[in-house]
This record gives C-alpha cells, structure tokens and sequence, in this order.
C-alpha cells in the first residue's frame, strides 16, 4: 500500500535524551512502516533532530495513530532502532519517570541511570569466544575418539601431536577453549589449525559471560541451613511476618555490632528465593563487596551476581542481561544495585541503610532507599533496612510506626561489648608526644601482637600530612583550580595533590610567597600514622586502605582477603574499615583522631560521627575474646564521644533527634539544595541574588499556602571547584507535589546569565 492510499500513520512521541531539562519533553516522528512492529512504549531509537538533523537516541514515550493529513505536515521520521536488549520494560519505564519526576533530572539521565553504560554507544556489549568442539554424529552424540581419528586419517596422515589433541576432546566431552585444548595436550597453536581446516575438529562461537567472581561460586545444590539464636529467631520471625503479609512495607532490623544481622537476613532470604522470588542485597561500599559477595556466591551459586562502579562496563551489561533473563535471582551490590531489572522481584535489603554513600551527589540525586520504596510500592513486597546506628530519618519512622522496628540487642554467642578508652591527646602533646599516635595505643599494639592477634586503626584523611605552611609568612599552597589547600603525599603519589580536582604539583623546596626554606607539615593522614608504625613498631605488618590503595581493580579484594587470612597485623585506613566487616582475630581497634568529622559544617556531623565511632568499635572482639577500643580526642568528654564507647545508639537519638526538632532540620522539616555553578564569579553572585529575589516573590504569591524559608545565597563549603565557582541556596520546606512543581520551574528557567547553570538536591 502506498503512502497515498493509507488512511493512518503511526507516530511516536519520543523524548532526546541528552537533551537539556529546558526542552526535557515530546518531540513527535513519524514510524516508518517497516518499523511500525518494533517501536512501542520503551523502546530506544535513533532520531534527526534540530536543523542539523543530528542524529540523537531517544526514548518512546507513547505511540498514537495520526491521519494522513496529518502525516505530511513535515513531521521527521525515526531513522533506526536500538539493540532490542536495551528496550525498557513496563517496571523500567515506571522506574525512569519515577526517578525524573522525584529527583528534578532529566528522562535521559534516568535512562542512563537505570540501563547499562553502553546504551549510549547504542550497541550490545557482549563479548564471544572460540570454542573447539568434535563433529557430532546425526544423533547429536561427538564422535570418539577412534572415531574422530579415522575421520581424520581420511584427509591425510595424524600425527602423535594430533591425536593428543583429539584424545584430549575426547576425554573432556564438551567444548574447550582453543588455549585450554593446546594445554591439556601440550600442543602449539598449529596444530589446532590443522585438524580445524581438515574438518577433523570444528570451531564456534560462545557468548562468554564476564563475572570476576566467578571462583567464589559454590556448588553444593542445597545451602546449609541457618541456625538461630533465641534473638536472632525473634528478629527473623518478624521480618517473616512483613515478607508473608504481603504488600509494600518497610522493617528496620536494628541491631547491635556483632549481633548477626546477616544471619537473620540469609534465613529471610532463603525463604523469598524459596517462593521463586529474587532478592536485592545493597552494602554501602565497595570495601564490604568481597566478604558479603564470598558469603552470597559460596551460598547461591549460579544464582547471585555483583554490581558495583568497579566492575567494567562488559561485566555490568552481563549481569544486567543475566538478572532481566530471570537467571539471577539475588544481586548484590552498592548504591547503582538498586536499578537492577531482577524479575518477580520479592525482597530488597538495604545493610547499613545509615551510610551517605546510598545518596547520589550527581545527577540524577537520589537515595537508593527511595528507589527501594518505589519499587515495593509498585510490586507490593517489603524493604528491609538494617544498621546498628540507623539514620535519625529512619529511626523516627520506626518510632513513628511507619517503619516496624526488629530490634537485635544482644551480640552473637553473649560476647560483651568491647572496653573503650578516650584518650586525651592535650596531655600527649603536654608531655612532648607529638606522633598522631598516643603512647596507650603503642603499647596496646604491642600487647595485641605479642598475643598474635590483629589491630584496626581508622583515621577519616588520607594522604601524609593536611597541608604544608610557612613557619615564616603561614603561607599555604593551594590548588590553582579549586579554593583548597593541596595535601602532601609520600611515595608513590609523591607530591601536593588536591583531592578535590586531583591537581598535582611537585613540593616545592622554598615558601612561593617570600620564598623562606621554612616549610613545616600540618595535620596528619594515613600515611603519616603509616610511617610512625613503622618506627614505632619495626616488625609489625602494616596494610593502609584508603582511595591511594585501592583505586586498581581488584584492590579491595586482595587487601580485604589478604588482612582475613592473617598477612598483616594491622588494618589503618579511611572509613571503608570500619563497618560491617568481620575479623575474627580483631581485638584491638584505635581511632586515631575522632574529632575529624565531629566540627563539619554540616547538621548531620554529629550523627556521622557517632555513626563511624560506633561501627570501628564494634570490629573488635567479635570471636570471643574481649574486645578493647582506644578513642584518641582532643575533647574527650564531649557528650558524643561517650555515648559512642558505650555503643548507646536510643541515648544519641534522643539527644540529636531534640537539637533538630528544636532547630527544625530533618526527620521534622525537607532541605532542599540549589546550587549555582560558573566560572565568572561576578555573573553567578548577580544571578544568585537574582533568582533568589524571584523563589521568594513567587513562594509568597503562587505558594503561599506552602511554607518555605529561603537561606542563602552563600559559598558552598568548596566555593571553587575545577575552576567553576558555587553558591548555595537552601529552602526548608515540606515536599509534595506543588512544591516539587515550584522547584520545577525554576529548573526550567532561562537564567539571565547564560554561563550559569543550576542543579536542585531534594536533601533527605
């Protein structure tokens, strides 16, 4: 049928998904008819557009039939289709409006959130291999080998190489890699060719699967069963209840360092896969990935898989693929795990649910556990969040009953809670003792070695020392790009580094500003307390994790394993030592400055710091033997501290969960960050100013039933950033629909300064 003679047409209404949130909305193409099958709601195609007629993918968002009046008005047409494996299903859909419409981002960026990276080349990522197989008789059995030598002897002579060859395809009985075959029978490449070019062997291809877990897997068909204790069975037949019951819902399994909270959640996992449902298990870190990865694979076996930003863009598309194919049934991963398209998805578990590494800082800005909500709400199954020191946000829920609160307060096997010290470390320095290292936490590393057993050190600053300065006129060098000063390094990242842009600079032998030689180091990070071990304890075996060490793939893995199995007597590092992890012969853990976080600019600093202190504690002593803690502070009876030592989570929230109500930040009140980005200083404060004129004027017009207050415009903690300036807003408000639509606007106005851009964060 020609064009003339149809009567309708189809058309798609597509959104681009580069495009910029100004224009985020439907464009309308024509579907070409040999298309007309393949485009529907979801799909990703290729489009011509702007003037150009650049070609941009876009997403289906709806197909509507047109008449052919219509069709001729110049409408363009969709130019191709993508891989049909990029397709997004009803529940991805949902999924990508869902986190446009609550974060403020555009459908492109959602859609580059929820798929694959490689949707963006627009081409399946799989990688295939050469496998080497014996022909097959008509029954589909392989030849023998006898069988297979004849075969062969029919194009000519086999020689003792070749027929090592086709014994060794015989013995196997199934494909072999063409490396593997050449090794089992100690052969040269060309030999393979041979037998392959006389048909006597023959070659194909195999999709290969990337997974760089795959050793861990376990292969027993049944996973041992779980032993409880009396608690642990109290906690698991309440998170039962919710999972049975049926329905959206939300537990927070509140439980003591130490307690085995993991248990409790295999035991409920057990039971959802046994229902033929599959299971999300989130872990705030990649540092945590290993052990919970070794505890999932050597239980589930081919069913579980791994997703976190270390892994290649190849291996995420495979377990992408694997989990929407239904062959996963439980992922375990970080923050982007949330997305994964497992079917008949029963349970998500969020460990560690306080952690701020669930909370993206770039675009789109969402909270993984508002993800989970969404997801249980559309399929109707419960979210099971867990810590020993939840958020404020999430405990008040559980007081609130919006939450079920399963507390877990005893540790496993009664172990005692580990003995804490604060040292003072004003007296240290009184005394002349200027390490980083008190003389308590020497002589308590020593005691703990000569026992033969380990140590974890935390410090929250890496690098050798804070800053460098000038004895003579205090100048401190900085980054040239960003308002920060640069830290030193030591060893191989030797140099002044700004671990904001990742600036480096070689330390200059003489002060830049009056050129003095008197340069002295202020502060001190994990390298610093690195070498005064090594001074002070010459034969100790030290590990340092901290983003220096670990940023090559793997890194985690082999400094995490090679801690377990006692390579190493001491752990320092950053926070990704201090929760979660399980170190049977840990019985000494020190914190060497906990006053690092405590005086952030930041509401939540207290909660963060308890939080830290209270997890690295409780790493010590979980095997039986009494546990001890050192606390190293320059405030030393600060309230926090205290609480923290005595692992008194319901007293810290009771105290911070007062200070907030009183001054009115969350769980009792929304934040909502607008920043201001520019490289011209002088354009981005006049149009901060600007634009705060207008949110107030249009608040108390168009929203005045809303309440808002606005604070700002003001530096954002770092004012310049990769030579791009930042100013911050911030609106205290209750979030709804209207006040999302408020904020919606002001992302869709064109700002009279066109080198500003802005970006919104709805704070949680």
């Amino acid at each position: 049928m020609t064009m003339n003679e149809r009567q309708t047409f189809l058309v798609a209404a597509v959104r681009i998904l580069r495009a910029p949130y100004a224009i985020d909305r439907d464009f309308d193409y024509r579907i070409p008819e040999h298309m007309e099958n393949r485009v529907s709601r979801g799909s990703l195609v290729s489009v011509p557009f702007g003037r150009s007629n650049r070609r941009e993918t876009a997403l289906c968002m709806a197909v509507r039939e047109i008449g052919a009046a219509e069709a001729t008005k110049g409408l363009k047409s969709i130019a191709d289709t993508l891989p049909e494996a990029y397709d997004t299903d009803e529940e991805q859909f949902a999924l990508c409006e869902f986190l446009s419409r609550h974060t403020l981002c555009t459908m492109g960026e959602a859609v580059y959130t929820v798929l694959p990276a490689s949707v963006r080349r627009g081409h399946e990522n799989i990688r295939y291999r050469r496998m080497i197989s014996m022909p097959k008789k008509q029954n589909g059995a392989f030849l023998s080998f006898e069988e297979a030598e004849g075969a062969a002897r029919l194009s000519g002579k086999v020689t003792p190489a070749q027929r090592r060859v086709l014994e060794a395809m015989a013995r196997a009985g199934h494909p072999l890699k063409p490396e593997e075959l050449c090794r089992r029978a100690e052969v040269s490449d060309s030999v393979l060719q041979n037998l392959l070019a006389r048909g006597a062997l023959l070659e194909s291809k195999e999709e290969e699967l990337r997974d760089p877990y795959a050793d861990l897997r376990g292969t027993a068909e049944q996973p041992s069963p779980i032993v409880l204790t009396t608690a642990q069975k109290k906690a698991y037949e309440s998170a039962l209840a919710l999972y049975e019951r049926g329905g959206a819902s939300a537990g927070l399994l509140f439980g003591v360092t130490g307690s085995g909270k993991t248990k409790v959640i295999l035991k409920l996992i057990d039971r959802v896969l046994a229902d033929s449902k599959s299971v999300i298990m989130m872990v705030p870190e990649i540092a945590l990935t290993p052990q919970t990865v070794r505890i999932f694979y050597e239980r589930y076996g081919e069913r579980a898989a791994v997703v976190h930003s270390q892994l290649s863009e190849g291996e995420r598309f495979d377990t992408w693929r694997r989990c929407s194919s239904g062959q996963v049934r439980i992922v375990i991963g970080t923050r982007s795990a949330v997305f994964a398209p497992m079917r008949d998805l029963g349970l998500i578990v969020i460990d560690e649910e306080h952690e701020h590494t669930y909370k993206s800082d770039r675009n789109p800005k969402y909270h993984a556990r508002d993800i989970a909500a969404f997801r249980a709400g559309q399929r109707g199954f419960p979210v099971l969040f867990a810590s020993a020191t939840p958020s404020l946000e999430s405990f008040y829920k559980a007081e609130r009953g919006i939450y079920t609160l399963i507390p877990l307060r005893e540790r496993f096997g009664g172990i005692p809670l580990p003995e804490t010290e604060i040292i003072d470390m004003r007296a240290e320095l009184q005394a002349g003792h200027r390490s980083p290292l008190s003389r308590r936490l020497l002589g308590a590393l020593e005691e703990t070695l000569a026992r033969g057993e380990q140590a974890i050190l935390f410090l929250n600053r890496r690098g050798y020392s804070t800053a460098l300065q000038c004895k003579k006129c205090g100048e401190v060098p900085t980054c040239p790009h960003c308002s920060v000063s640069l830290t030193y390094h030591v060893g191989e990242n030797s140099g002044l580094l700004c671990h904001s842009c990742g600036y480096r600079t070689e330390v200059p032998r003489a002060c830049p500003a009056c050129g003095s030689q008197t340069l002295s180091h202020v502060g001190f990070g994990t390298e610093k307390v690195e070498a005064d071990l090594a001074a002070y304890l010459p034969n100790a075996r030290i590990l340092r994790m901290d983003a220096d060490t670990t940023s090559t793939k793997g890194s985690f893995e082999r400094i995490l394993t090679a801690f377990r199995e006692g390579e190493a007597d001491i752990l320092l590092g950053t926070q990704m030592v201090t929760k979660g992890h399980d170190f049977p012969r840990v019985s000494l853990v020190g914190v060497v400055s906990a006053d690092t976080s405590l005086y952030a600019a930041d509401f939540r600093a207290a909660e963060r710091t308890f939080s830290l202190l209270t997890q690295v504690i409780g790493r010590a002593g979980r095997a039986g033997a009494l546990g001890r803690a050192i606390v190293q502070s320059f405030t030393p009876h600060h309230e926090l501290l205290e609480l923290s030592c005595r692992q008194d989570y319901e007293a810290f929230y009771q105290r911070e969960s007062a200070l907030r109500r009183a001054t009115d930040f969350p769980p009792f009140c929304d934040m909502v960050h607008l920043t201001l980005t520019s490289a011209d200083e002088t354009a981005l404060t006049r149009c901060a100013t600007t634009l705060l004129g207008h949110m107030v004027e249009e608040a108390q017009n168009k929203y005045a039933d809303e309440p808002m207050t606005f604070y700002g415009p003001f530096e954002a903690p770092i004012y310049r950033e990769n030579d791009r300036y930042r100013l911050n807003i911030i609106v205290k408000c209750k979030l709804n629909q209207r006040v999302r639509a408020f904020f919606s606007s002001l992302l869709s106005l064109t700002l009279e300064e066109k080198s500003v851009t802005a970006s919104i964060d709805f704070a949680r």
